[in-house]
């Protein structure tokens, strides 16, 4: 075991293969002449300590060069590159590729094969550039480039066919378009792309070095747009141009610099890369020879001449087996007479300059994995790093040491290393192949989506079918054809604010309902105060018979009596019964149809009061007067109503959708008189039901009809209510995965099942807040595997559907007047579809706060006040 000058254990990776023996703490190794290379060579030697240090200065440079403000100043410049995908194995087709970097450039043609097996196959042709073309003119280097590239076309009798090209170009540029660098070079179009599913970083210690990985766009501040990943390049090489760098920098680098044809630019790159490794040995040669450590204190012309030991000499003389005669031979060649100790040393310092490359390069690199596991906001990482470069490749320890740095900064992390196969020429193509595919699966996926994309005519016809229909169902000659009912409810006041008084309260719409206990003071103290208790109604109950519904419904307002200590107290009660009725009074509700998946027998064409009413009697237990019943449209709009006197519309877009408004009785010819005004419960889910929107059903608008409870009705609801618009978009996602387009074309279990896709995951997907890393927790809650790219595709779908049903329901509402509001982007694209299209209409939005509860014991409370007036 050897240690180093001041005692200390050196690394198994810092030692010659030979040392086996252990060594005395005070005595100098004996397979280091005198142990003086170690001392020269101390500060290369960096702790782990230094290295993490390293790797947090280069987190810091990613994030200057991230901002915009500070990308500047900044010596990390992290490019953005317009690659927004990886390969996924279904890519197919003929692509060119050009590779320059160097004084000779290739031209490639790659045939990718999506058969199953990911097969590519290649030609190339490799050509010289001549120095005085590299010097001269950008147009002479370009001709030439394109004069080659047509030979080569020539060569494989393919100048005739329009094959997509990608161009390795490896020299720092400004990106700003993934088809175009700077302002003077195109190549190709490409359409939009997507996103990676797992981060692929990939780094090349060759020549020179650099890495690219994929960001997330919304820290990438000098590209618009926040959704998805980009590929940034790095330009790593110059990490350490600003100073940062310094206390670790050799007097060797510094000559390595002062020397080299850009003083203090890519320091980095000029400690770690196989350009300047070999020279970074020659010095240290040199500099122990002048002080009489090695050769016997002798130099020759070749020794002493910049670039005479190579960085392939390093890789040659690490070798385990051969290494020390290949430093005899090297150093022989150098004109040298080396001794044992002096093969040795050589082999040592090559050690220590090749283990510093690539322990640098590994805390650089582990800088990058510790942000992508950051921005996917784990404490674990799984991820793939592809690597090129000669450096990486040839040298026989420089792959384990980079390696086992990575894991030792990063020890929670799974990182698993593929060595790229022709990464500059093979990488080419395979972008320009993912950006075909890409393009090529956009435009399927809008042709799509196209028919939800409502135009402002399509839009401007709905709404005027929609005031045909309404007129239809006002009218006594034409009601009963109409789809839209245009139901008196008898209400025909608003609260003028004197309500007061307790009131109880029944909401029942859904597969839960509520009983209530309102509150309601004036003067002063004018407020409503509320007191609630949610019962389900299980599915039995729901589709059993009405004595059995009703007879549920009365043992829990039983049970929120006795919770309330009330049990003996007769009050007034509002009933909200949300379902299509006949009113004949405000007291009197006969149910034309069950809807939302209710089938209780015996109470379709039954007023609902007296059911209720028979229920309560069969439990004779307690009495109550039930005052009113009401829809929770009318509900919604006597809570506003409460608020603001000049509401007069009513507004539902919840489980199902409808829509209420004050009509003059002049026009509703269903009930006598002409004086004053009624609120008429439209219960619009039926438009569209006569087929008058068929034109603008899609396929998955039938799909889901089809399956519903009640197939041909209720069409419109099931194009803008929350019941459906998540089976809507399950049915799209399902189209998309079948034809390849989505989740990689892998249709799970769990996607085929109905009703997976709740809306409120849709809602919770659209909104503009919520970033692709918990839109991808969604779907994963669901049991789909999504990668960013899927992320994207059904964040757009989620936001067609529902930009859809708000524009349909804007449609509606731009028939009658309107006073509501709803909550987010829903909210927001309605009320611009009703200014669109009724723009000389002043249209003011407040949101209900418990429309369907509070509003039935407000409709109660006003219809008591009345009553008690004496005006009823």
């Amino acid at each position: 075991m050897c240690l180093g000058p001041t005692g200390t254990k050196l690394p198994s990776l810092f030692l010659p293969a030979a040392c086996q023996e252990p060594c005395h703490p005070q005595q100098p190794c004996p397979t280091s002449p005198g142990g003086e290379v170690d001392k020269y060579l101390y500060h290369m030697r960096l702790s782990d300590e230094t290295l993490l240090e390293v790797s947090q200065r280069f987190e810091k440079e990613m994030e200057k060069g991230l901002g915009a403000d500070t990308n500047p100043t900044a010596s990390v410049k992290m490019l953005p590159t317009f690659v927004r995908s990886t390969p996924d194995g279904t890519e197919d087709g003929d692509f060119l590729a050009l590779d320059l970097g160097g004084t000779n450039f290739r031209v490639l043609r790659v045939k990718v094969s999506d058969n199953g097996l990911r097969k590519v196959e290649m030609e190339n042709q490799i050509y010289a550039i001549p120095e005085e073309l590299m010097r001269g003119s950008g147009v002479q280097l370009f001709d030439h480039i394109a004069e080659c590239l047509a030979n080569f076309l020539d060569k494989l009798q393919i100048k005739d066919k329009k094959l997509p090209l990608g161009f390795t170009f490896s020299f720092p540029c400004h990106q700003t378009k993934l088809d175009e660098v700077g302002e003077g070079l195109r190549i190709m179009g490409m359409g939009k792309g997507s996103v990676p599913a797992h981060p692929v970083p990939l780094l090349g210690p060759g020549t020179g070095t650099n890495a690219c990985y994929m960001e997330e766009m919304r820290h990438i501040d000098l590209v618009e747009g926040d959704e998805g990943r980009m590929c940034i390049n790095m330009e790593w090489g110059a990490f350490g141009d600003d100073g940062v760098l310094n206390d670790i920098r050799t007097e060797f680098d510094r000559e390595i610099d002062m020397g080299s044809l850009n003083p203090g630019k890519q320091l980095f790159e000029k400690m770690i890369s196989g350009m300047y490794m070999g020279e970074l040995v020659r010095l240290i040669l040199v500099k122990m020879a002048k002080d009489g450590l090695l050769f016997g204190g002798r130099l020759t012309p070749d020794l002493l001449t910049t670039g005479h030991f190579e960085t392939r000499f390093v890789s040659a003389i690490e070798k385990e087996k051969e290494g020390l005669q290949k430093a005899h031979e090297i150093l022989s060649k150098l004109g040298l007479e080396p001794s044992h100790e002096d093969c040795v040393a050589t082999l040592r310092i090559c050690q220590i300059v090749s283990t510093r490359s690539a322990t640098l390069c590994g805390a650089t690199l582990a800088a990058v994995l510790r942000r992508l596991r950051d921005n996917k906001g784990g404490d674990r990482l799984r991820s793939t790093v592809g690597v090129d470069g000669s450096v990486y490749k040839k040298h026989p320890h420089f792959a384990r040491r980079l390696h086992k740095t990575v894991r030792k900064l990063l020890p929670d992390c799974e990182i698993r290393f593929i060595r790229s196969e022709d990464g500059s020429g093979k990488g080419a193509a395979m972008v320009t192949a993912v950006a075909y595919r890409l393009a090529a699966q956009h435009q399927a996926r809008q042709k799509i989506l196209e028919p939800l994309k409502l135009s402002h005519e399509q839009l401007l016809e709905v709404k005027e079918r929609m005031r045909i229909e309404m007129e239809k169902g006002l009218g006594k000659e034409t009601h009963a054809e109409a789809t839209v009912k245009m139901l008196p409810t008898y209400v025909c006041s608003t609260p003028d604010g004197t309500e007061k008084g307790d009131f109880l309260a029944l909401d029942l719409g859904g597969t839960n309902f509520r009983v209530l206990l309102v509150r309601v003071r004036n003067g002063m103290r004018r407020g409503v105060e509320m007191h609630n208790k949610i019962y389900s109604i299980p599915v039995e109950i729901m589709q059993g018979t009405g004595e059995e519904l009703f007879d549920h419904i009365v043992h829990c307002i039983s049970d929120f009596l006795e919770y309330m200590g009330m049990k003996g107290v007769s009050l007034p009660l509002g009933f909200t019964f949300s379902f299509p009725c006949q009113q004949n009074n405000l007291d009197e509700g006969i149910l034309l149809k069950w809807t939302k998946g209710f089938k209780a027998t015996g109470c379709e064409g039954e007023d609902v009061v007296g059911l209720l009413k028979e229920a309560i009697h069969r439990r004779e237990e307690f009495d109550l007067d039930v005052v009113a019943v009401v829809n929770d449209t009318v509900g919604t709009m006597m809570t506003c109503g409460y608020e603001d006197p000049y509401c007069e519309v009513g507004l539902i877009v919840g489980t199902g959708s409808n829509a209420c408004y004050m009509e003059e009785m002049r026009n509703v010819e269903l009930v006598e008189g002409d004086e004053g005004r009624m609120c008429v419960n439209m219960e619009w889910g039926a438009f569209g039901d006569s087929g008058c929107l068929d034109d603008i059903r899609t396929e998955f608008d039938v799909a889901v009809d089809e399956l519903s409870l009640n197939p041909g009705k209720q069409r419109y609801e099931k194009m803008i209510s929350g019941m459906y618009l998540g089976e809507i978009v399950r049915n799209i996602l399902m189209d998309f995965t079948k034809k390849g387009l989505l989740f990689r074309g892998r249709i799970s279990e769990r996607l085929k099942t109905r009703g997976i896709f709740e809306t409120k995951f849709l809602s919770q997907i659209e909104s503009d807040c919520l970033a692709l890393l918990q839109v991808r927790s969604i779907l994963q809650h669901l049991g789909l595997e999504s990668t960013c790219d899927d992320s994207i595709i059904v964040k757009e779908v989620c936001t067609v559907v529902a930009r859809r049903a708000a524009q349909l329901c804007g449609a509606g509402m731009a028939a009658v007047s309107l006073s509501l509001s709803l909550p987010c982007s829903f909210s927001t694209v309605l009320q611009e579809t009703v200014k669109e299209l009724s723009p000389k209409c002043e249209v003011t939005f407040l949101q209900s706060e418990d429309g369907s509860g509070k509003g039935a014991a407000l409709i109660t409370a006003v219809a008591c006040r009345i009553r008690e007036a004496g005006q009823r």
